[in-house]
């Protein structure tokens, strides 16, 4: 029945299904950056806007370098005017945590994607940066992927099922035969559905409470169980 199969990336494969606001939120309390979470939410959205209204992260980003730039952005949208040396060093804090805690999760799942890797051609389809590659190269598992989709790349994000679309159409297969696995209900696991693929999602903190009480009948609580799931089919 699966033939192939497409990963999601932030949230799936490097936090343990876990919204990285929130890991991002544990970095900032690891560092003792003084403020609610209300504030730091605030400032992580506003983040996100300026790297969407700007090419800030470069191609040849790794993840480590990829944080620095963010995190430093985010503080800049504190409330109070903290000393830049006080904001460098908060930086480098956070940046090292989430580098971590990232590289943590990856180390986790690649048992997991060799062993796939080695049964499925497999994708890798994503909201990101336009450096998704030299991230997968850093962390050491672009090889086991045929290839990648990436939003700031094709200039398409999630929820836009035509993502998942040019996954299935690069594994060279009907959407029938691909699994796709995801940490978002609303920006993975529905869109796949609607072209019909097969889903998993792996549910986690997401960025809501709302999500966080819906439930589909294909769920897991760790990446590891894909292959489990596979078998049992």
């Amino acid at each position: 029945m699966i033939k192939g199969i497409i990963f999601d990336y932030g949230g799936t494969l490097d936090s343990r299904g876990v919204h990285w606001s929130e890991v991002l939120w544990q970095g900032y309390q690891n560092a003792g950056v003084p403020i609610d979470k209300t504030t730091f939410r605030t400032a992580y959205v506003e983040g996100e806007r300026a790297l969407a209204r700007e090419r800030i992260i470069m191609p040849q980003d790794d993840f480590h370098t990829l944080l620095h730039k963010k995190v430093a952005i985010e503080l800049g949208y504190l409330p109070e005017d903290y000393d830049q040396a006080r904001k460098d060093r908060w930086t480098d804090q956070i940046a090292d945590y989430c580098d971590q805690a990232a590289r943590a999760c990856i180390e986790e799942a690649r048992p997991m994607l060799e062993q796939l890797s080695e049964r499925f051609p497999m994708m890798l389809v994503s909201n990101f940066y336009g450096n998704i590659d030299e991230v997968l190269r850093a962390y050491g598992i672009r090889h086991l992927f045929k290839g990648i989709i990436e939003s700031a790349v094709v200039g398409i994000r999630k929820p836009n099922p035509t993502l998942f679309r040019l996954g299935v159409d690069a594994l060279e297969l009907s959407p029938s035969e691909v699994l796709v696995v995801g940490d978002s209900l609303r920006k993975d696991i529905e869109p796949s559905e609607a072209i019909g693929c097969h889903v998993l999602w792996l549910k986690g903190k997401g960025w809501t409470d709302d999500e966080d009480q819906q439930t589909h009948p294909h769920t897991i609580t760790s990446v590891t169980q894909v292959i489990e799931w596979i078998d049992k089919l």
